[in-house]
């Protein structure tokens, strides 16, 4: 089954589906041609898929709303809607799911979260003094939220850092803790992290906390610090002082909607997409060609 990845926690979906989108066709205006008269979808690249699931990309494209919200379907979208900018990366999405295994309704499930209702966007605390990777004025800005005791934050973390080397110019990457209750030394975990970046040292840090996951209590993250070289008299000030920061990162998290981690916002929409660098590649590429 593809579908948005859960993590650790009780992951809730940013939008909720009340069954009413898979009628959406419905509303299509009378411009929609007849099935007999509809074009091939501009630039789909098909080549890759079955004749079976060719045959369910070309139903597909008829079935799902356009991706900016107009009252016609995405094959009319790419095809007749220039103004559209996000018609082409819709198309490429749906291919994209089609071909690693998912269903017609996992398919419209992952489309919705893409395009359908608008979101509210999400506002952080970002400032140089959270952890981040990239420019400060990347045009497009990720917040992942995360837990060190997390193994769906562990296993992300070398796909965060590709999308890091992949666009050293355009994306920047704030980090924010969300220690959950079930891991009883997370806490303390994000506090290590925080304190190591006080002197410069978060990469190293982080990657050393994600390597002993199982192993974060407080004698132990010490003796991280010390295997960094930092100054240790300094981390354990900063240690302490940090637990405010993880606290408000906490809460913030919470009203923005995070119930699990790793949670991911882009340009502050909640991503709900498969946590694979290609998934979030796309939306990085259609959020740069959406803002240029």
């Amino acid at each position: 089954m593809l579908a948005a990845s859960l993590g650790c926690g009780a992951k809730k979906s940013s939008s909720d589906s009340d069954g009413n989108y898979k009628d959406i066709t419905k509303t299509f205006d009378d411009s929609e041609p007849p099935p007999e008269a509809r074009k091939p979808v501009t630039g789909a690249d098909v080549s890759k898929l079955s004749e079976v699931d060719q045959q369910r990309f070309d139903k597909l494209v008829d079935s799902l709303p356009s991706p900016c919200g107009k009252a016609h379907s995405l094959r009319t979208s790419r095809n007749n809607d220039a103004g559209c900018v996000r018609a082409p990366f819709a198309v490429d999405f749906v291919i994209a799911l089609i071909g690693d295994g998912a269903t017609d309704d996992e398919v419209r499930e992952l489309y919705e979260l893409r395009y359908g209702k608008e979101e509210p966007k999400r506002g952080f605390r970002l400032s140089d003094a959270v952890p981040h990777a990239g420019p400060g004025d990347g045009r497009v800005v990720l917040v992942e939220v995360y837990d060190y005791g997390c193994p769906a934050c562990k296993d992300f973390a070398p796909q965060l850092k590709e999308i890091a080397q992949a666009y050293p110019t355009d994306v920047v990457i704030y980090y924010k803790q969300f220690p959950l209750a079930s891991h009883e030394h997370s806490k303390g975990a994000a506090q290590a992290a925080l304190a190591a970046a006080k002197q410069g040292k978060f990469d190293e840090m982080h990657a050393k906390l994600f390597e002993n996951s199982h192993a974060h209590q407080r004698e132990r993250l010490f003796e991280y610090a010390r295997q960094i070289g930092l100054d240790m008299a300094q981390f354990e000030a900063d240690y302490v002082a940090a637990e405010a920061q993880v606290n408000a990162d906490k809460k913030e998290g919470e009203a923005a909607g995070v119930s699990g981690t790793p949670t991911l916002y882009i340009n502050g929409r909640m991503y709900d997409g498969p946590l694979w660098v290609k998934y979030l590649k796309m939306w990085i590429e259609e959020e740069l060609a959406v803002n240029r």
